[in-house]
């Protein structure tokens, strides 16, 4: 969950409520692929509630991620194709922000996309970090390395209005059909 308070603590309200306007709230069927390794995405997806799991051609599952996971950011920062498949469990539930409509809000709003793209960059500089982190812990650290999964202090003031930001835009797109449980 950690991964969307990253991008709801650094967006404001207005954000959010676009967010749930615009995007696309669905149930996933068992084994639904989100994004296809190699082909462009179109959405940028949130999960709700569930679990997808990120594959890798000859590599197999690499990750399993859960509600509050943030797939498809990376095709928004460069054009290159996606370098993993992102398959929904059964029952994930999601939200889709087609990436033109973000293109759009980018473009349209200044602060906006400023708020969003320093969330991105942090949200991104968390991913590498714990990426070296695990594989530095496979080759051995020094004994004085820190290896707590920490959040840096300067995002740990957006955390708690970020969780109340998630479960806002939870309560608003439940408002608009089924559960989110």
């Amino acid at each position: 969950m950690r991964k969307v308070l990253y991008i709801l603590g650094q967006l404001d309200d207005e954000d959010i409520e676009w967010m749930a306007r615009k995007g696309r709230r669905f149930t996933a069927n068992a084994r639904q692929i989100l994004i296809h390794e190699g082909k462009s995405v179109d959405e940028l997806f949130f999960v709700l509630s569930g679990e997808v799991a990120v594959m890798v051609a000859g590599v197999g599952e690499v990750a399993r991620l859960g509600r509050g996971e943030v797939v498809g950011e990376m095709s928004l920062v460069d054009s290159a194709p996606p370098s993993a498949t992102v398959e929904a469990m059964g029952g994930a539930m999601i939200l889709a922000i087609h990436k033109h409509d973000l293109q759009q809000r980018l473009t349209e709003n200044s602060g906006f996309c400023g708020r969003f793209y320093k969330a991105l960059a942090i949200f991104l500089a968390d991913r590498l970090r714990s990426t070296t982190q695990r594989m530095n812990s496979t080759r051995g650290l020094s004994g004085d390395a820190v290896m707590e999964d920490e959040l840096d202090d300067g995002i740990l003031d957006t955390i708690s209005l970020a969780g109340a930001r998630f479960e806002h835009l939870l309560a608003r797109l439940s408002s608009h059909g089924e559960g989110l449980a």
